[in-house]
């Protein structure tokens, strides 16, 4: 958690993170994997980008997503310093996605979602389901809204459905 936050505070203050390398002693954290970093702010979503594929190892996978999140998410300003002391973060690490056989296969709570058709596509973490309290089929329409397709597109044949799930870490409040 605390690389995420470092990675945010270092752009704000245009410096590299300082120490977070020689805290990292080996294991999970050098593992390539997907992870995603969700910022909320006053209890309401501020930033969330993530990367699926795992490209690089956590770590800097983390703090990229943490900046990406701050800075670069389409729907909000650029995180400003003064707002960093109300900032919550969240990390979901993500397991590879596998395709859906069945609809059965699909469990709310537990399963994200990643509907593709096309060129376009839409990602869901597993807590958003249960957040706002979703059966499985307003969830897959969620997603498929999500890509800026028809809700009940992940019902016609050609529409690619993933499922992943997520290890969720999140500091107080969040």
């Amino acid at each position: 958690m605390s690389a995420a936050r470092e990675a945010i505070e270092s752009r704000l203050q245009a410096a590299e993170p300082a120490g977070a390398e020689a805290r990292v002693v080996g294991g999970s954290l050098k593992k390539k994997c997907g992870a995603f970093v969700t910022l909320t702010r006053q209890g309401r979503l501020r930033g969330c980008i993530g990367f699926v594929v795992a490209e690089r190892p956590l770590l800097e996978t983390v703090r990229e997503a943490a900046r990406a999140a701050a800075f670069q998410d389409p729907r909000f300003p650029p995180l400003r310093a003064q707002e960093l002391p109300e900032i919550r973060l969240e990390i979901s690490v993500l397991s590879e996605p596998g395709p859906v056989q069945s609809l059965e296969q699909i469990r709310v709570g537990t399963h994200g979602l990643i509907v593709r058709r096309g060129a376009r596509s839409g990602l869901l973490l597993p807590q958003v389901a249960t957040e706002y309290g979703w059966d499985r089929d307003t969830f897959l329409s969620h997603a498929c809204a999500k890509a800026g397709l028809p809700g009940d597109c992940w019902r016609e044949p050609g529409t690619e459905i993933e499922i992943f799930s997520a290890e969720v870490f999140g500091e107080e409040g969040a």
